[in-house]
């Protein structure tokens, strides 16, 4: 039976992505699992500008590259080489994303088994200051001439995979490349430690980046499922592998329902701000219902764009939300239309087309404003989501009071609950936004049964 063999890969390119950049030299070493039995290599002409940072990185310029093939050119050799071989590199998706998409773009279908030294190492030889190739090689005593060329590199690489399979006792290579390992697929400098401590119950996560710092928070109702699919998948874009490549570890919280965790990841989406989510932080109420009091003393109720950091006594994510509640009150407490702005706040030009004679009463009127806006803060409701706990000893409750979300937390299933104020003091308080409390209020109409308390109108 032949023995499986091993294609050791370096590649240097015009940038950091695949979708656009492209390979500009190329080198492969065909292994054993001993010694390395064959080599290949050359540079290659992207058919694009090398901008002046990768040529200080690599020595490469556009000048080296101009008589060399292009890609399409060699893509039958690279394909010969790398075909029923493992695919190995020192940060294995990075060169394998690039070398997939090319081929792809010459016409060939290819994948292949991959095979991460940076992994393979963390593995094999736990607890060395740093895993990049030079400090490894510096670490283990291995020459690296050439630094940053495809064949300096690989040469490096494939004495670390020689030394690596010589000290693999435990046979952790064996496991890494079967097609399942998950190892695999998991970004190149998180701990997989990180990962297989990750729970398969709902709750939120946190990715950091080098420096400890939270660069995206996520949701999930089966935490570790969720993760392992952030990391599947061949995409090439460069959103995505800069993603990867800054996720250093990883923490998680659990919750008892999909809607806590939910809750959970918008406030501290909102509290952290992390880089790399983008979704809700673009959720923000368009409109807002305002009160003021124009220069002939008569207070006002109008309807418009809600600006960024301002306040107001309701917000809205449509005109159209706003507008109903606004006619609505106005036609309870008999509010005179002329005072009813819908759609705008602009004191002056609204105004000027209605007739001004035969106001109303000036105290009268502003009583009914008052009296209006009253009712709308005190018609708030008040009320607890009470549902399934963490465990079978305890329960959740989520409490909002007055229309907007307060907090929420876990109730000992063996505390009977009789008054709806009792559970406000389980709870720990957390900041509220309109998402939120829309959240809420959608769950609640649709599982009325989990409501404890007064429920919206």
């Amino acid at each position: 039976m032949k023995r499986q063999e091993f294609a050791i890969v370096d590649i240097e390119t015009t940038g950091g992505y695949a979708g656009g950049s492209r390979i500009t030299e190329i080198a492969i070493r065909i292994h054993d699992g001993v010694s390395v039995i064959e080599s290949w290599e050359s540079l290659v002409n992207p058919q694009q500008h090398i901008p002046p940072a990768i040529f200080a990185l690599t020595g490469i310029d556009n000048d080296m590259v101009k008589e060399a093939p292009i890609f399409d050119a060699i893509s039958e050799t690279i394909l010969e080489l790398l075909t029923d071989r493992i695919f190995v590199a020192h940060n294995v998706n990075f060169d394998y994303s690039f070398v997939r998409h090319q081929l792809e773009e010459a016409g060939f279908k290819w994948t292949a088994k991959k095979l991460c030294t940076v992994r393979a190492a963390r593995k094999i030889k736990p607890g060395l200051p740093s895993y990049s190739l030079g400090k490894l090689c510096y670490s283990l005593d291995i020459p690296l001439l050439n630094a940053h060329r495809a064949g300096g590199d690989a040469d490096a690489t494939a004495i670390l995979f020689s030394q690596l399979v010589a000290w693999d006792s435990e046979g952790e290579i064996s496991k890494m490349i079967k097609k399942t390992a998950v190892d695999q697929r998991l970004p190149p400098n998180l701990p997989p430690t990180d990962f297989e401590e990750l729970p398969e119950n709902p709750g939120i996560y946190y990715f950091y980046n080098s420096e400890g710092k939270v660069i995206y928070v996520g949701k999930a109702v089966n935490i570790k499922k969720r993760v392992a699919s952030h990391f599947s998948g061949h995409t090439i874009s460069p959103q995505r592998q800069h993603f990867m490549r800054d996720i250093y570890s990883i923490s998680f919280e659990v919750c008892a329902t999909e809607l806590m965790a939910l809750v959970l990841e918008c406030t501290e989406i909102k509290k952290l701000w992390p880089m790399y989510n983008k979704a809700l932080k673009r959720f923000e109420p368009k409109f807002g219902l305002y009160s003021y009091e124009a220069r002939n003393g008569y207070c006002y109720l109008a309807v418009g764009k809600l600006p960024k950091f301002h306040s107001c006594i309701e917000s809205f994510n449509s005109l159209y939300d706003g507008i109903n509640i606004l006619r609505k009150l106005a036609t309870q407490f008999e509010i005179d239309q002329r005072f009813c702005n819908y759609g705008a706040i602009n004191d002056g030009e609204v105004h000027s087309k209605f007739s001004t004679t035969d106001l109303p009463d000036l105290e009268t009127h502003n009583a009914q404003i008052e009296n209006a806006l009253e009712f709308l803060v005190s018609n708030r409701p008040t009320f607890a989501i009470i549902d399934k706990g963490r465990t079978n000893e305890e329960r959740s409750c989520i409490w909002v009071e007055k229309g907007h979300f307060y907090g929420m937390g876990y109730i000992s299933a063996e505390v009977g609950v009789t008054e709806l104020a009792d559970v406000k003091g389980y709870v720990t308080q957390y900041k509220s936004n309109s998402y939120i409390t829309q959240l809420l209020y959608g769950y609640a109409k649709k599982y009325p049964g989990k409501i404890f308390g007064r429920m919206i109108n």
